[in-house]
């Protein structure tokens, strides 16, 4: 009796474990986990276009920004700086327990048909929208035309 019942307790707890390794399978399946800092827009020297930047850093699975939307803009695109030139991009991948870097230089928002000219200290509201985890708002605070981010000024 008692070696029956060890082999039973044996094939349950083998069972068990069995059926905890499947599902997860690691970060690529896992839900995003992301946070946005560092967002800001350049004051525009001109009332036509201005820029954008911020950072995605994700501690989970793998998504994608797919477009962005602003009530600054009639229009706001997705942009890559390449061999020194802008290409218009459909999307950016997110990739898991990575960053996505929008910067001076390389990629960044473009707002394109204002609805004003944003001023120095406003908060411009953005829209980032994401196939896994939908939509995030954020506060783009307006920074002077010549702003660094690594020195704050």
């Amino acid at each position: 009796m008692k070696r029956r019942l060890g082999v039973t307790a044996l094939v349950m707890g083998t069972g068990l474990m069995l059926a905890g390794c499947g599902g997860s399978g690691g970060s690529s399946s896992a839900r995003p986990a992301l946070k946005i800092s560092g967002a800001y827009m350049p004051a525009p020297v001109n009332g036509d276009m201005a820029a954008g930047f911020f950072t995605v850093t994700n501690s989970g699975g793998a998504d994608t920004l797919t477009s962005v939307t602003s009530s600054l803009a009639g229009d706001v695109t997705l942009h890559a700086t390449k061999g020194g030139a802008m290409e218009e991009e459909k999307s950016f991948a997110v990739p898991a327990d990575g960053t996505l870097d929008f910067a001076s230089g390389g990629n960044h928002l473009m707002f394109e048909k204002l609805t004003h000219r944003p001023e120095q200290g406003e908060k411009v509201p953005v829209q980032l929208h994401f196939a896994k985890s939908g939509t995030v708002t954020v506060e783009m605070p307006v920074k002077p035309a010549t702003y660094d981010p690594k020195t704050g000024h």
